[in-house]
């Protein structure tokens, strides 16, 4: 009888105890960004690069949100257009981050996100983001944006 208690002890001790499950790795895995963004390094100070990543955008149909050389931001975003569904609505966002690369030049960072609101009509602002990831937005970016940087300045 006094083995008893030892026993259930050492058995509450080995349930409480549990195993490693994993869920903690895949909850964040879940939370992590799904899209890391795209980089290239452009051979141009920040100022010059940050021009040419606004003139990439413009020509592209984007919209300035926010953003500046200083701080080596840029965000834009596309005209809404329709959903596939009716009511719905849908927009790109275009982030952009320049910073100066080790080497020389400005490493260029963007990520395209598609914004759909399900039911823009009954319940506005409501909307869902996901990263962009097999789009040729990323391609058409970086080319005009190296083509914006060969150009001759305006002025």
């Amino acid at each position: 009888m006094r083995h008893l208690p030892a026993i259930a002890a050492c058995c509450a001790a080995a349930l409480l105890a549990g195993c490693e499950s994993g869920i903690e790795d895949t909850v964040r895995s879940a939370l992590a960004p799904r899209e890391a963004p795209r980089t290239r390094v452009f051979q141009a100070d920040q100022k010059a690069a940050y021009a040419a990543a606004r003139t990439a955008a413009d020509e592209m149909g984007y919209r300035y949100v926010r953003g500046g050389p200083a701080e080596g931001v840029l965000d834009e975003l596309s005209g809404i257009s329709s959903g596939d569904d009716t009511g719905s609505s849908r927009q790109i966002s275009m982030r952009v981050r320049l910073s100066p690369d080790a080497e020389a030049g400005t490493e260029v960072s963007v990520a395209f996100n598609e914004i759909i609101e399900a039911n823009s009509r009954d319940l506005p602002g409501m909307a869902t983001e996901t990263p962009l990831r097999d789009t040729a937005l990323y391609e058409v970016f970086f080319r005009n944006l190296q083509q914006a940087l060969q150009a001759p300045p305006k002025g």
